[in-house]
């Protein structure tokens, strides 16, 4: 006997169900976790959105969207993101949301507590980070160190 596929009638013409509405609005958290890595990686290396694209045959357009996690990256695509990126492809899955790891994190921080992470992975914070560490001289580094920390408490305090 066979059965055909009969698509569930929405219950009047035209509308849609709630939940494919919700889907398509808001890209799935595993996509734009995977995105953000992506891009964390990527400005890491210095690499624009462009040459990444280069590497991979397709546009800046397309990177940005993978990067939102506005579309997914295919297995093979992403293998090759990782290889361009000199990353395992588990990279871009480290720290998931949810994961079921996080259970057991000994005396880790809370994950509540990673304003520094978030920091270190934006523009500004990439571009400190790359200016610092080229920066020879230990002493010079200390007093930088206390400049910021003397401007910040000017601020806040």
């Amino acid at each position: 006997m066979t059965t055909k596929y009969k698509p569930e009638k929405p219950a009047k013409p035209g509308e849609e169900k709630m939940a494919d509405k919700e889907n398509k609005k808001k890209p799935n958290p595993t996509d734009t976790h995977v995105g953000s890595r992506i891009r964390l990686r990527r400005n890491m290396l210095g690499m624009s959105q462009e040459k990444l694209g280069e590497n991979l045959g397709i546009t800046f357009q397309q990177i940005q969207k993978y990067e939102k996690g506005t579309n997914r990256v295919g297995a093979s695509r992403l293998q090759a993101i990782a290889t361009i990126l000199s990353v395992p492809v588990a990279f871009f899955f480290e720290d998931l949301p949810g994961e079921e790891g996080t259970a057991n994190r000994g005396f880790a921080e809370d994950p509540s507590t990673t304003f520094a992470i978030d920091f270190c992975t934006s523009a500004e914070g990439l571009q400190l980070n790359r200016a610092f560490v080229r920066i020879q001289d230990q002493k010079v580094r200390r007093r930088i160190i206390e400049l910021v920390k003397s401007l910040a408490s000017d601020d806040g305090d």
